[in-house]
C-alpha cells in the first residue's frame, strides 16, 4: 500500500482489548453504596443488585448499530432511574467516573499496539484513534492517555465528540481533517467490517481488518492482518 500518509485505528479489538471488571465495579459501588441511601433516603440496594439492574444494562447502549452517538449521561440517568434508584446528577457523574476508572485499569494494550504506533511516526506516517464509544470524551481522552496510545497519536477522536457513530462518514472525515490528510493517502485499521472496512472505504480510504482480536472473522475477500505486527509490511 504506497503513498499512505496516516493509519487511522479503531480503538477497542484492535489497539486494546477488555475484561469486564466485575469486582473493581462492585467494590466502586460499595463505596457509593451510603452516599447512594443519603440521597435515596432509604438504604440502597447491594453492589451486586445495582451491577445487574444498572450497569449490566448499561452494556446494550455501548454496540448501538445507528449512526447517532446516544447522550450517555442521558442513558446512564434514566437507567439508574428504571432501576428505581433517583440520584442527583453531581452524584451520578462522581459514580460514573469512578466506574470508568475501572475501565482505565482493565484495558490491555495489544502487545504490539505500542510499538507499531512508534514505528509509524518515526517513518513520518500520522496516527489517530477512530472509534465509537458513548462515554464521556474526557474519561476517554483520560484512558488513552493514561494507557501510552494517547501520546503517540496526532489526533483521538470518539463518537462522544461528534455525537454520530461510524460508519457515518463525517465521523471518518473528521479524523482526517484532524490530521490534514487526504482520505485517498489514508489507510484504516480496525476489527469489524462495516465500521472498520466498508465506512472507510466508502469516504475513499483504503481499510484492512486486523484479526488478532476480532469477534468474528470476515467474509471471504476483505483484506486481513493476522495481527498488527503485520502492519508495517503493508507500507
Amino acid at each position: 500500500m504506497p503513498n499512505v500518509d496516516a493509519v487511522l485505528f479503531d480503538y477497542g479489538r484492535t489497539l486494546v482489548t477488555f475484561a469486564y471488571p466485575t469486582e473493581d465495579l462492585l467494590e466502586v459501588l460499595r463505596r457509593f453504596r451510603p452516599r447512594i441511601s443519603a440521597a435515596l433516603g432509604t438504604q440502597a440496594p447491594e453492589a451486586e443488585a445495582i451491577l445487574s439492574d444498572v450497569l449490566l444494562p448499561l452494556e446494550a447502549h455501548i454496540e448501538s448499530p445507528g449512526e447517532d452517538e446516544v447522550r450517555y449521561v442521558d442513558v446512564y440517568r434514566a437507567t439508574w432511574r428504571h432501576a428505581g434508584l433517583e440520584l442527583p446528577d453531581d452524584l451520578l457523574y462522581e459514580i460514573l467516573d469512578q466506574e470508568q476508572l475501572c475501565w482505565d485499569r482493565a484495558v490491555r494494550v495489544d502487545a504490539d499496539a505500542l510499538q507499531v504506533l512508534s514505528w509509524l511516526g518515526a517513518h513520518g506516517i500520522k496516527r489517530a484513534v477512530c472509534s465509537n464509544a458513548p462515554f464521556p470524551p474526557e474519561m476517554m481522552r483520560r484512558q488513552v492517555d493514561s494507557n501510552g496510545v494517547g501520546e503517540l497519536t496526532e489526533a483521538v477522536l470518539f463518537s462522544s465528540q461528534l455525537g454520530r457513530r461510524k460508519p457515518a462518514p463525517e465521523f471518518y472525515r473528521a479524523a482526517l481533517d484532524a490530521l490534514g490528510v487526504d482520505p485517498e493517502r489514508a489507510l484504516f485499521v480496525g476489527d469489524r467490517v462495516r465500521e472498520d472496512y466498508d465506512g472507510p472505504r466508502a469516504v475513499g480510504m483504503r481499510a484492512v481488518i486486523c484479526t488478532a482480536h476480532a469477534a468474528e472473522p470476515p467474509p471471504d475477500g476483505i483484506p486481513t492482518i493476522a495481527s498488527l505486527s503485520d502492519l508495517p509490511g503493508l507500507l
